[in-house]
């Protein structure tokens, strides 16, 4: 697991960080977008592939401990895009 984890993160921060250098240097904030949205997602991938291996071991105490903190996370999510499209 611990493998699997650093290569997502190793090469989802190398991902990030090429996006947002070609859109610095392209001038395109939409890549740079891109990249920052990237380097938010990646903890967020870490939790979901933590919980894919812990079920896949049958770990289910682990299993139901990630699926809360993506649940939080999604939940999070949710109110964050519901209250920024709410008038003021």
């Amino acid at each position: 697991m611990n493998a699997r984890l650093a290569d997502l993160l190793h090469y989802g921060t190398w991902l990030a960080s090429i996006a947002i250098g070609l859109g610095l240097a392209l001038g395109s904030t939409r890549i740079e977008t891109i990249g920052i949205a990237l380097f938010i997602l990646l903890p967020t991938l870490r939790v979901l592939l933590m919980l894919l291996v812990f079920l896949r071991e049958c770990d289910y105490r682990f299993t139901a401990i990630a699926a809360l903190v993506l649940a939080i996370i999604l939940l999070g999510f949710a109110v964050g895009m519901r209250q920024g499209t709410e008038p003021t």
